[in-house]
């Protein structure tokens, strides 16, 4: 763990000029009138997103792998990862298990385990793109050529079956929801049915949604290609759409930010997604190209940030409740320091996006005024926000400067003396 004490002293260092920093935009925000700094700061502190079990390993590319060492050898320690993160920056308070590369034997010690730390589960992911002894019965059933879209009713049963396996686990955890993506799919044209895989998965999916307990809720998550490269089953945001609905009522869809072709008006997808009450979850990561899972915000921070002014006019004036968690596969980086980045990213868009004056917008956009509209947005995005996700931070108990203060503690270190340099944290 890193402890409070470290935090606070590192702390010390950073506060005079953060007073500094936040008188000054104070006054700035004042003057402007509309939102308040501790309007800001306060939203801010209720925030968190979600950090996902595979993400506090080393990822990989069809090319290569490069760990850092001391990556978690079990669930365990991937949950003392996710709480060494949540110290430093107090807005991960969640992680996400992935099934089968988390299958606790004893769910209820590893709540406890959990809870101890201060960490809660978040929606659970169910994998039937690759095969696994635990989930195609020792090798007798594959998913090569679909799970929810094979054409074996034996394949699909399976994989349906996986799915309710990780709903009952994650009622255990204290989860309240499953987020279903699908690696389904066709490589060749001609090699499948559009139309025939696509009625399989929706059929299947309403058996899911039929084992969802009160209170839970299913995602169903788009992506256009890959592994599947000439055409994915769950490809867009329309389908992923047609399919919640077929789902039933308690399903959604999911909205990853790299899941999307080059250019994506991804701000437009949430806007209509929210306007027929089912956007469910948000996966958040940056890309250039595809699916790169690089670190939220490194690319294209204005996309971010219109991306939560939408999400904000979806929740009448705040954050609509879904289920926000960070996706990220990290080959380069410090998995740690990307995810710490990451949070910062997200939460200074969430904060850019609250000074968004909506009663000058409204007026300009009603008035045709597209460059008074730019104007509106633009100010709000190049505010200087980052003392205010700081002083965030540090009322939540976390780090000023997170990045600083993880290095400081020498945790990195301290887990490769602990687990070694040769550990696989994902499945892949």
């Amino acid at each position: 763990m890193i402890e409070p004490e470290a935090i606070a002293d590192h702390n010390r260092q950073h506060e005079a000029r953060l007073a500094r920093d936040l008188d000054h935009l104070a006054q700035a925000l004042a003057d402007d009138g509309h939102v308040t700094v501790e309007e800001v700061i306060s939203a801010l502190v209720e925030f968190s997103v979600a950090a996902p079990s595979w993400a506090v390993g080393t990822g990989g590319t069809r090319f290569g792998r490069f760990p850092v060492g001391g990556e978690p050898r079990t669930t365990e320690e991937k949950i003392d990862d996710v709480a060494a993160l949540h110290a430093l920056t107090g807005s991960n308070g969640s992680i996400s298990l992935h099934v089968p590369w988390d299958d606790p034997e004893d769910p209820e010690g590893l709540r406890r385990y959990a809870t101890d730390r201060g960490i809660r589960f978040d929606a659970m992911n169910s994998n039937t793109f690759q095969d696994n002894p635990s989930t195609t019965g020792g090798g007798r059933f594959t998913y090569k050529f679909g799970s929810l879209a094979n054409t074996d009713p034996a394949v699909r049963e399976v994989a349906m079956e996986h799915n309710r396996h990780v709903i009952d686990l994650g009622v255990k955890l204290g989860s309240e929801a499953l987020t279903v993506w699908l690696a389904d799919g066709i490589n060749h044209p001609g090699q499948a049915d559009h139309r025939d895989q696509f009625e399989r998965v929706a059929g299947c999916l309403r058996e899911i949604h039929d084992h969802l307990p009160d209170g839970w809720h299913m995602y169903t998550e788009h992506k256009p290609y890959e592994p599947a490269f000439y055409a994915t089953v769950n490809q867009d945001w329309g389908s992923s759409l047609l399919l919640a609905q077929a789902a039933g009522e308690r399903a959604s869809c999911l909205v990853d930010l790299g899941h999307h072709l080059p250019n994506a008006n991804i701000e437009q997808i949430v806007s209509r997604l929210a306007m027929v009450g089912r956007l469910g979850g948000f996966h958040f990561n940056d890309s250039k190209y595809g699916d790169d899972d690089l670190t939220t915000g490194s690319i294209k921070p204005f996309q971010l940030f219109l991306i939560f002014g939408e999400l904000i006019r979806a929740g009448d004036g705040k954050l609509p409740s879904l289920a926000y968690m960070i996706d990220q596969s990290h080959n380069i980086k410090d998995p740690l320091e990307d995810l710490i980045q990451s949070t910062g990213a997200v939460s200074i868009a969430y904060a850019q996006a609250m000074l968004i004056d909506r009663t000058a917008l409204q007026e300009a956009q009603a008035g045709n005024d597209a460059a008074r509209a730019q104007h509106i947005l633009q100010s709000a995005f190049r505010t200087d926000v980052r003392p205010l996700v700081a002083e965030a931070r540090r009322r939540t108990g976390g780090a000023i400067d997170p990045l600083g203060a993880y290095r400081a503690a020498g945790y990195r270190r301290a887990v490769i003396d602990l687990r070694g340099t040769n550990t696989v944290a994902t499945g892949l």
